[in-house]
């Protein structure tokens, strides 16, 4: 769920197809005034059965991939389903380092990572990796690219509900998967991938928790980091005690050159969601609080440049109080200045991304409004927010959207 570097590896495919290169870090070439961008958008979806009076029922049906692009000025959508499974928790551009980049997706209750590529007969996938693991549930939750010496990249998983943990690497006849850590009874939501010691070397950050709570009530959790090419043992370095995050972000807010931590710890029986920093030296029962929300989720966090000034700012989605622009203190000891963009914007995952698809050189943001039943656009103009909104759904609760990503459109057309 994320912006920064990654945006730009996952975004490789375009300069290997011709397209230009678009970033959320706003390396990329501007497009010509009123064209259509050169990207489109991913949502990984979960979707319902709903009667002929219009009723959802708790029946999902095939996991469903929508691809919105713009042609001629209007949005329209393009849609993948697979009935191996039951839901796509994640979709991002993947390219390997053969030239042949795709859509990933991580599908749940048949746990798979496949890569579509389109083809003269339309869409086709890759199985990467698929996998029983033996609970309750067996679902690929959620990926990262993990940049390889060779400059080839892997992917970092994690998955419900035995807590695995694993490396998805490209072969020269294959996949190798190496799972590095597990725990029965153990769910992990968030990989993020980065460098925080500013060795050159990249980490993987999880976040193992107890199985899911939805009553308030205390869920142990903490965020754990692996540098696989070190061995890929565990080590703690968020302690959260009786509380747990299911979303973080690692990426360079500040500007220093070095990539920190970012977690949003979600509340107890009534009390503030808090997002904290931690850095390299950060001790785990010591992260400094940079803001707090009067809500009980955060699961999108989502870093870039809103204004174009070379600045990057987060973007926190409430699970109700709608989203805040959080920008970073002049002093690190001090609260960041938080804004709020949109209170009547919310969902339970409330997938939100930072990008510049457009090309102008400062991000754009996109959210799944599910409880409005909208996919939303907020463009920075003249010191606020300006929404727009892409998508409608009839029924809102027929679908459940768990990301958003970019996508090139020489993947789609």
């Amino acid at each position: 769920m994320k912006t920064g570097w990654r945006i730009v590896l996952l975004l490789a495919g375009v300069a290997l197809l011709g397209g230009g290169c678009v970033s959320a870090d706003s390396e990329s070439t501007s497009e010509a005034a009123g064209s259509a961008p050169a990207n489109g958008l991913l949502l990984a979806l979960s979707q319902f059965e709903v009667t002929p009076q219009g009723k959802v029922l708790p029946k999902p049906k095939a996991a469903l991939l929508e691809i919105l692009v713009q042609r001629d000025g209007a949005w329209e959508v393009v849609s993948i389903e697979d009935p191996d499974s039951n839901v796509f928790h994640k979709a991002m551009v993947y390219d390997p380092g053969n030239g042949r980049p795709g859509i990933l997706t991580l599908g749940g209750t048949n746990a798979a990572l496949k890569l579509w590529r389109k083809g003269p007969q339309g869409f086709t996938a890759e199985t990467l990796w698929q996998k029983d693991f033996g609970g309750k549930f067996s679902r690929m939750r959620e990926a990262e690219i993990l940049p390889l010496a060779d400059g080839n990249a892997a992917l970092a998983v994690a998955t419900h509900d035995q807590g695995v943990v694993a490396v998805v690497e490209p072969t020269a006849d294959g996949w190798d998967v190496r799972e590095i850590d597990g725990k029965p009874n153990t769910f992990v939501h968030e990989i993020e991938v980065g460098d925080l010691d500013g060795d050159g070397t990249p980490e993987i950050y999880a976040t193992p928790s107890d199985p899911n709570l939805f009553d308030g009530k205390p869920q142990r959790g903490e965020v754990v980091r692996y540098i696989p090419s070190k061995g890929g043992k565990r080590t703690v370095v968020a302690d959260l005690g009786d509380r747990h995050a299911k979303e973080i972000l690692v990426s360079d807010v500040d500007g220093d050159g070095r990539d920190e931590l970012y977690v949003s710890v979600e509340a107890v029986e009534g009390g503030q969601l808090e997002v904290r920093r931690y850095d390299a030296d950060t001790k785990p029962d010591a992260g400094r609080v940079v803001t707090r929300l009067q809500d009980r989720l955060c699961r999108f966090l989502t870093a870039g440049d809103v204004d174009g000034d070379g600045r990057r700012e987060i973007v926190a989605a409430g699970h109700k109080t709608g989203l805040w622009l959080l920008r970073p203190a002049a002093r690190p000891e001090t609260p960041w200045r938080k804004t709020s963009i949109d209170r009547a914007s919310s969902g339970f995952e409330h997938a939100a991304l930072l990008a510049d698809l457009d090309g102008n050189g400062a991000d754009e943001l996109y959210v799944a409004s599910d409880d409005q039943g909208e996919v939303r656009r907020y463009v920075w103009q003249d010191g606020r927010f300006e929404k727009e909104v892409l998508q409608r759904r009839e029924i809102p609760a027929a679908v459940f959207t768990w990301n958003l990503m970019p996508v090139p459109m020489s993947l789609v057309d």
